[in-house]
């Protein structure tokens, strides 16, 4: 992130979004970067004990927002409540990183907090999943769904 950061703010002003989400964020205790944007609330996860990963959120000023506490060290993902306005429903919004090696355990905890999230009627679920074995041409999973496609990118 921190080589990045000025890239981002400048995309984001240019672009004027509501909500930016970051994966891959590799901040932790050695760089404690500037990372506040004009205008926008920042959430953090860092990546806690191990190397690389992390995940945030930058949330546009007036939007209320609020963090979720649904965190596990196995699961690398934030979840921020933006209040609706007036008569409208609250969002949810959920920016993950699952690492390629997780293990079983890690997949049962992101399973469980989606579930408890997805009450919410309006969520919106954004991130890096590495899920190389899902074939979005066939809507299958698994090693012998990829191999049915020529050409799909396992990457």
């Amino acid at each position: 992130m921190g080589n990045k950061q000025e890239d981002l703010e400048a995309i984001v002003q240019q672009e004027n979004y509501d909500i930016v989400a970051v994966t891959e964020t590799l901040w932790d205790d050695l760089h404690d970067w500037s990372a506040a944007m004009g205008d926008y609330k920042l959430f953090r996860k860092d990546r806690q004990g191990r190397r690389d990963g992390g995940v945030d959120s930058y949330v546009k000023e007036p939007l209320d927002s609020v963090e979720l506490e649904l965190s596990s060290d196995k699961v690398e993902c934030l979840w921020t409540r933006i209040r609706g306005k007036a008569n409208k429903a609250d969002i949810l919004v959920g920016v993950g990183y699952r690492p390629p090696n997780q293990d079983d355990e890690g997949d049962e905890l992101f399973y469980k907090q989606l579930a408890d999230v997805s009450k919410c009627p309006s969520l919106v679920l954004v991130g890096d999943f590495n899920l190389p074995d899902i074939c979005w041409e066939l809507n299958t999973a698994g090693e012998e769904a990829v191999k049915e496609v020529p050409g799909v990118y396992r990457g």
